[in-house]
């Protein structure tokens, strides 16, 4: 493991952002399923703001250095400060103190090889705990479909992943406290305890629409029966009062 560095850059205020790395061959399910998984982390540490859940900028010891020119999908780090890392547009080992945490890369048709070729070795070189691949098209651009490693001794031992009957693929991550899956081509984080899915930010938004259309119809409904209740203590008072002048006619007709 990569020793901490100098304490961490708390105001990136005054640098200049890194430039943005070259663009790469459009893919738009690619894209998709690298937010999918960063919104999934989102959501899962929503209650910590000291977690760094970004990707598309370089990856560097030094910010100067033009040859250090890996880009990675996504890059989970813990302990940090990520507006300031974001406004930087890229992650400088040398400024935060410390290298990623986790590095997750998505296959595609252009860059698979490197991924788990050149990118495995930089990574571990780099000091990154864990390095993640995920290939949905089922290992034809990745050497699998699935695969995860953890640094020991400054080399990538892999994790063990499993094969469900039904073809789902999971592997545990010990920093991150949960099961990454292959699901039928798609990348779904599990808890390991009780096996089930985390939401991913469009099935979160579904369920937090479903539960305001039901408040909303629980409102409406209360409302309506207050009024239909205040209806009906309206209607009982006039009639108590119609009972009241009826008396009073007729104690007046009695007479004396």
């Amino acid at each position: 493991m990569t020793a901490r560095l100098k304490p961490q850059i708390a105001d990136y205020a005054h640098l200049e952002p890194l430039p943005d790395p070259p663009p790469r061959e459009p893919d738009m399910l690619q894209d998709l399923r690298i937010d999918s998984f960063r919104g999934m982390l989102r959501l899962h540490f929503a209650y910590r703001d000291d977690v760094l859940m970004a990707g598309g900028g370089y990856l560097r010891n030094e910010a100067g250095n033009e040859n250090e020119i890996f880009v990675p999908d996504c890059v989970v780090t813990f302990g940090v400060n990520p507006g300031g890392i974001v406004a930087r547009n890229g992650y400088v080992i040398s400024e935060v103190g410390k290298p990623p945490d986790l590095v997750l890369e998505v296959a595609s048709r252009s860059t698979g090889r490197r991924d788990y070729t050149v990118k495995r070795e930089g990574y571990a070189s780099y000091g990154v705990r864990e390095y993640w691949r995920f290939d949905p098209s089922g290992g034809r651009y990745h050497d699998v479909a699935l695969a995860g490693d953890a640094l020991i001794d400054r080399r990538y031992e892999p994790l063990p992943v499993n094969a469900d009957p039904d073809g789902l693929l999971w592997s545990y991550s010990p920093l991150l406290d949960l099961e990454l899956c292959w699901d039928q081509g798609q990348l779904r984080l599990r808890y390991p305890d009780t096996k089930q899915f985390l939401p991913t930010p469009e099935e979160e938004r579904a369920l937090r629409d479903a539960a305001e259309s039901r408040a909303g119809a629980e409102r409406q409904s209360r409302l309506a029966a207050e009024s239909r209740a205040g209806a009906e203590r309206q209607s009982r008072l006039a009639a108590e009062e119609r009972i009241r002048l009826l008396e009073a006619e007729l104690e007046r007709r009695a007479g004396p």
